[in-house]
């Protein structure tokens, strides 16, 4: 393979549709582009603004985003804010009806003011993604599962992108945040079977050990030390979404994303100097790894309340 990059198709619902054959589907929606041996796919938050959560997820399965602004609305102002916390990088593609001028004052001061600006222009997007790939991240192999499913005659299958290292089939891995370890039965890239498959490609892997029912999004595919597994999460300072207005703070009953887990949680510090939240289950993480808080009880503004880094806690599992 030339080459793969995962993006997340943000602000615009049906814009990823024209980019990509469609493929797995659920609260988020994938679409496929294979030219030349280099291979994009295309994340959607299908679900998005009725749920927050598939937009934190597709933001998750990425390495880059795409946020299409095609006029400025509620849902937009939500989106930006959202991908402002992330650490993506993002290219903006304006519609006609959006005015440079007009876009400017909304993201003064923000990261995404100096952001890349293109038009949206869909055979010119295509284009542009043949010199976009996947971060190459060395170290133990890391595939967090987003879709999983029973298939007859195979057994149980999960999909995910190695985010860390180098998969190769049947490799014994652990199974984070659980305790258990599966077998890598094999690996499929793009339908094609592979031995091994590198960091940044798509896989569909045929599973030993664990029944379909017994996955879940956000579980982690890496080695036993890799990781860190807890349900308490203590971070860094909270930097705020400056257009959050509820009033959370301890005692708040929010949801923490983490790669591609959201869960409820509990806070018991939210500050300036530090952040403490419960998980209402164990999640897979490491030191060094930001957590976004939600709040969806909030009546009006965006549903994110800000940022932490994750830093050393309690011990874990």
């Amino acid at each position: 393979m030339a080459g793969s990059v995962t993006v997340a198709v943000v602000g615009a619902p049906g814009v990823a549709k024209e980019l990509g054959k469609k493929g797995t589907f659920s609260d988020v929606t994938l679409f496929n582009e294979v030219r030349d041996g280099h291979a994009t796919t295309l994340v959607e938050p299908t679900q998005f603004p009725e749920k927050v959560a598939p937009l934190l997820v597709a933001l998750g399965m990425a390495d880059r985003c795409l946020l299409v602004v095609s006029e400025l609305s509620r849902p937009i102002a939500e989106t930006i804010a959202i991908v402002e916390l992330t650490e993506l990088p993002t290219t903006l593609a304006l519609g006609p009806a959006v005015g440079e001028a007009e876009l400017a004052r909304v993201l003064r001061g923000s990261r995404l003011a100096s952001a890349e600006r293109v038009p949206l222009d869909i055979p010119a997007l295509r284009t542009s993604f043949d010199g976009w790939s996947a971060p190459v991240l060395e170290g133990p192999v890391e595939v967090p599962i987003d879709h999983s499913f029973p298939v007859k005659g195979v057994g149980t299958v999960a999909l995910g992108v190695v985010r860390r290292g180098t998969l190769h089939a049947h490799e014994r891995l652990r199974l984070w945040p659980t305790p258990g370890t599966i077998e890598v039965r094999s690996i499929q890239v793009h339908d094609i079977d592979r031995k091994q498959a590198e960091c940044g490609e798509r896989v569909g892997l045929a599973l030993k050990e664990v029944e379909a029912d017994e996955l879940s999004r956000g579980q982690i595919l890496a080695p036993e030390g890799a990781l860190r597994a807890g349900a308490e999460l203590v971070g860094g300072p909270l930097a705020r979404c400056p257009y959050y207005r509820g009033d959370a703070g301890p005692g708040a009953q929010l949801h923490a994303a983490i790669g591609l887990q959201v869960v409820p949680a509990s806070v018991s510090e939210l500050s300036g100097t530090a952040v403490r939240v419960t998980c209402d289950r164990p999640v897979a993480y490491s030191v060094g790894r930001a957590v976004i808080l939600l709040d969806l009880s909030v009546p009006t503004g965006p549903r994110v309340v800000g940022r932490s880094v994750l830093a050393e806690g309690p011990p874990v599992a």
